[in-house]
C-alpha cells in the first residue's frame, strides 16, 4: 500500500486514487524567463521519480506540469534583451527540454502553456464571480474576495486575520480587503494582452494552474506538487480559486519538496550562490554528468532539505560510478527488456517498502548498495539483473557500464589509455617493475583510476 505524506493533512496517508488504476497528477511547472537553477532541478526530478515510481507500480498516470509564459519577469527580460516574449519563452523551453532530457527525465503527459489558456482561465474567473467571489474593480483589475471562502489558510496553517496588510501583501486602494489577490490584470501599455469581457489584461499568476488543471484533469486532482515555497500563497490561492468556483475538493494529497541549500545556505541572488542546472551540467562529465545531477538530487528524502557542495555532487557522481562498476564487472544475466522483477525476493521487497514508504529514495537507495555488495560477494549475475532493473525504475543504471565507468573520454584518448594499459603488462611481464610503476603514474595523471582483477585491468575515470 503506497502511503504520502498529504501536505493538507500534514500526515503520511493511505493513497486511494479517485479512478482505480489511474492518477491524475499536477505539479507547478517553470517560468521560462531563463535557464532554470539547481533548485528548480531537485523539485522537477522529484516529481520525475514520483512519476516514474507510480508507473512502476501499475498505474495508468496523466502526469500534467504547466509552462508560466507570461508573466512580469518574462516581459521584462524580453525588454532588457531586445527581443519579442514569444522569442525568449520558445528558446527558454527548448533550454528547458534539454536540461531535462540531460537529467533524464521523462516529458509529462501534457505540458500546458499558459497563453495557450487564457479562456480556461477566463471562464474560471467568471464562475467565480457568479458564486460571489471575484469582483472587478474601477482600475480594471479582478480581484479574488479571500473573506469569501471560508477554508483560506487550510493548507499553510494560516489564519486570515494573522495576515495583516503590508506584510504578505501589498496595499492596493482598488482592493476590498488587503489580503485579496489578482485573477485579471488590465492592460498596460506595450504589454501583451488579451481581449476580456473586462477589458483588455492579462491572467495574474495564481489563476493559470487552477484553469489548466481543470482543462487537463478535471475539478478534482489525486495528487498536486510543487516546492515547498509554493505552499503559500501559490497553492493556497489554487484552492481558494478551483474550489471555489467548483463546490468540490481540488486536491485530494497535496506534495512539497524541501529547499536545497548552497553550501549550507538558502540560494539568494544577493549572495550570489544561485547556479542553473546548465552551469552544473556543463562542468561534469559528458556521459556521467546528467545521471549524476539526479542521483544526488534524488539521494535525500524529498521532504528533507539537501545541502549542494561540489564535493558532495562528486561524492554522489563516485557512487554512482561504484553502482555501474558492479554491473561492468558482472554483467546482468537478463537483458533489461527481457527482465521482470520479482517482488518477492528480498532486496525488490525491502526497496518497493522504502518507495511505497512515501517515496523514500534514501532507504531505497541503500538497497542498491547492498546489492551492489552481494554482486562482489558472489559474482551473482542474477543479482546484477535486479540492481539494473530496481535503478531503472526511479531512472538510473540503464546506460552501458563500461562506458559509463569510462566517463566521456574521447576514442583517441581511449585508445591512447588502452596503449599505455597494454604497455604496462609487458613491462610487468619483463619484470621491469620500474617501468610498469612509471606507465601507472601517467595514467593517473589522465585522471584515470586503474583496478587489477582476476579477469585482467579495467579503467575509469576518476
Amino acid at each position: 500500500m503506497l502511503r504520502i505524506h498529504n501536505s493538507l493533512a500534514r500526515e503520511k496517508q493511505a493513497f486511494t486514487p479517485i479512478e482505480p488504476g489511474k492518477v491524475r497528477m499536477y505539479v507547478c511547472g517553470l517560468t521560462v524567463y531563463d535557464y532554470f537553477h539547481i533548485g528548480n532541478a531537485r523539485t522537477l526530478t522529484v516529481f520525475d521519480m514520483v512519476y516514474r515510481w507510480l508507473r512502476a507500480a501499475g498505474y495508468d498516470v496523466k502526469y500534467v506540469r504547466n509552462i508560466t509564459d507570461v508573466d512580469d519577469k518574462i516581459i521584462e527580460r524580453a525588454n532588457r534583451n531586445g527581443e519579442t516574449i514569444e522569442t525568449l519563452t520558445t528558446r527558454m523551453i527548448d533550454a528547458m527540454h534539454e536540461d531535462c532530457d540531460r537529467l533524464l527525465m521523462l516529458r509529462p503527459s501534457a505540458e500546458p502553456r499558459a497563453t495557450q489558456h487564457i479562456d480556461d482561465m477566463l471562464g474560471l474567473i467568471g464562475d467565480l464571480e457568479k458564486n460571489g467571489r471575484a469582483y472587478p474593480a474601477a482600475n480594471g483589475d479582478v480581484y479574488y474576495a479571500v473573506r469569501e471562502f471560508p477554508g483560506y489558510g487550510k493548507l499553510s496553517g494560516k489564519s486570515i486575520d494573522d495576515l495583516r496588510a503590508g506584510e504578505r501583501v501589498a496595499v492596493d486602494g482598488h482592493k476590498r480587503d488587503p489580503l485579496d489577490f489578482v485573477l485579471w490584470k488590465a492592460a498596460k501599455p506595450h504589454e501583451p494582452h488579451w481581449c476580456s469581457c473586462y477589458g483588455e489584461g492579462r491572467p495574474g499568476w495564481h489563476i493559470e494552474c487552477s484553469a489548466m488543471s481543470r482543462a487537463e484533469l478535471g475539478d478534482t486532482l489525486d495528487i498536486h506538487g510543487g516546492g515547498w515555497d509554493l505552499q503559500f500563497p501559490h497553492h493556497e490561492n489554487e484552492i481558494a480559486q478551483s474550489e471555489g468556483a467548483s463546490g468540490k475538493p481540488f486536491v485530494n494529497y497535496w506534495m512539497h519538496a524541501a529547499f536545497l541549500n548552497m553550501d549550507n545556505e538558502k540560494m539568494s541572488k544577493s549572495l550570489g550562490n544561485v547556479f542553473t542546472t546548465r552551469e552544473v551540467l556543463n562542468k561534469l562529465d559528458a556521459v556521467q554528468g546528467g545521471e549524476a545531477v539526479r542521483f544526488f538530487l534524488l539521494r535525500g528524502h524529498y521532504r528533507s532539505e539537501i545541502n549542494y557542495t561540489w564535493d558532495l555532487l562528486q561524492e554522489a557522481r563516485g557512487a554512482l560510478v561504484s553502482l555501474y562498476t558492479a554491473l561492468r564487472d558482472v554483467p546482468p544475466a537478463v537483458s533489461a527488456a527481457d527482465y521482470r522483477i520479482d517482488w518477492a525476493d528480498p532486496h525488490a521487497r525491502r526497496f518497493h517498502d522504502a518507495m511505497s514508504d512515501d517515496f523514500n529514495t534514501a532507504m531505497a537507495f541503500a538497497v542498491l548498495f547492498d546489492l551492489r555488495g552481494e554482486i562482489h560477494r558472489h559474482r551473482s549475475p542474477a543479482h546484477a539483473a535486479l540492481l539494473r532493473a530496481l535503478g531503472g525504475t526511479l531512472g538510473f543504471l540503464q546506460a552501458d557500464p563500461a562506458a559509463f565507468v569510462q566517463g566521456a573520454a574521447q576514442a583517441s584518448e581511449a585508445a591512447e589509455i588502452e596503449a599505455l594499459i597494454a604497455a604496462r603488462v609487458q613491462a610487468k611481464k619483463a619484470r621491469d617493475f620500474a617501468e610498469a610503476d612509471r606507465i601507472r603514474d601517467e595514467i593517473k595523471a589522465r585522471g584515470v583510476i586503474l583496478e587489477d582483477g582476476a579477469g585482467g585491468t579495467t579503467w575509469r575515470k576518476a
